[in-house]
């Protein structure tokens, strides 16, 4: 017993493995934030671009659909494939979103006003997008306990139609 007390004062005193437990401890913590920042800045670019997306569909209803389109009948259901196509992809036809965020959907409608202060009826149209981001690392929140589901959001724009 008298040679174990030197050797369990020595082990107690002796530090050289103390920084590999402290990163041991303190590496979970970094990653979960690591992938917050990641994710949080995917969604709010993503979210950005579909927001840039619908405004520039809802501006080419805005300048292509007729002035009087109102007066004939009040339909912009021709534009459906081609706002898509504006929200989805860039002008040369690449894709503008990641596999992980998908445009479910794109909706052109038309609202036409009129009443006592308009002289005409007023062409309304709006664009409107649904859209789902999944996280790619939503497996590294899953090791805190923390589930995370994909998000769903909507998107739209207004803009009165001009027309051409």
């Amino acid at each position: 017993m008298h040679g174990l007390r030197p050797f369990l004062h020595r082990f107690a005193r002796d530090d050289s493995g103390a920084a590999l437990v402290e990163f041991a401890l303190v590496l979970p913590v970094m990653l979960l934030f690591f992938a917050l920042c990641i994710e949080s800045g995917r969604t709010f670019w993503a979210y950005q671009a579909a927001i840039a997306g619908v405004r520039d569909a809802t501006r080419y209803v805005g300048r292509t659909a007729p002035v009087d389109v109102c007066a004939n009948g009040g339909n912009i259901d021709g534009y459906q494939d081609r706002v898509t196509k504006i929200v989805r992809e860039t002008s040369d036809g690449r894709a503008i979103f990641p596999s992980s965020v998908t445009i479910d959907r794109v909706v052109p409608t038309l609202t036409c006003y009129g009443g006592n202060y308009h002289l005409a009826l007023t062409p309304v149209a709006t664009v409107t997008a649904d859209m789902t981001i999944t996280y790619p690392f939503a497996g590294i929140f899953g090791y805190f306990g923390v589930e995370l589901p994909a998000a769903r959001t909507s998107v739209a724009d207004t803009g009165r139609v001009f027309g051409t």
